[in-house]
């Protein structure tokens, strides 16, 4: 198994559980392990640390986001596509979606195959039709 595969899916485990115990570090290694390995896509080097960046910088982005949320609620939604690269690696798609998803305005709906995803958001405003 590929060690940034492995290390990028106990990073994951350990940020949906916020557990940092002896269990659930062991735990979290053996759903890395028992996950099914994929071999369609190849990704660059320069395209995971990119989207690796994407997922470190979506963390703060959230904090703002819920705050923004207590102190002026948006009540408007809408539904968005948003493109990405029908070539991508399956991966980095999984990636994309999680850093969509993991801030509290946005969330992924569909992800097409075609090349985009359809992303739910709160909006301040009404959106234009």
């Amino acid at each position: 198994m590929n060690y940034l595969i492995f290390a990028l899916r106990l990073m994951i485990w350990l940020l949906l559980t916020a557990d940092f115990g002896l269990v659930n570090l062991a735990i979290g290694i053996l759903v890395s392990l028992l996950l099914p390995q994929g071999r369609r896509g190849r990704a660059t080097l320069w395209q995971w640390l990119s989207t690796l960046g994407k997922v470190v910088m979506a963390v703060p982005r959230a904090y703002i986001q819920a705050i923004e949320m207590i102190v002026r609620p948006h009540p408007h939604e809408a539904i968005v596509r948003e493109p990405v690269d029908p070539t991508r690696a399956p991966g980095l798609i999984f990636l994309d979606i999680f850093t969509i998803t993991f801030t509290p305005k946005t969330i992924v709906l569909h992800y097409n195959e075609e090349g985009w995803f359809e992303v739910h958001q709160l909006v301040e405003h009404r959106p234009e039709k």
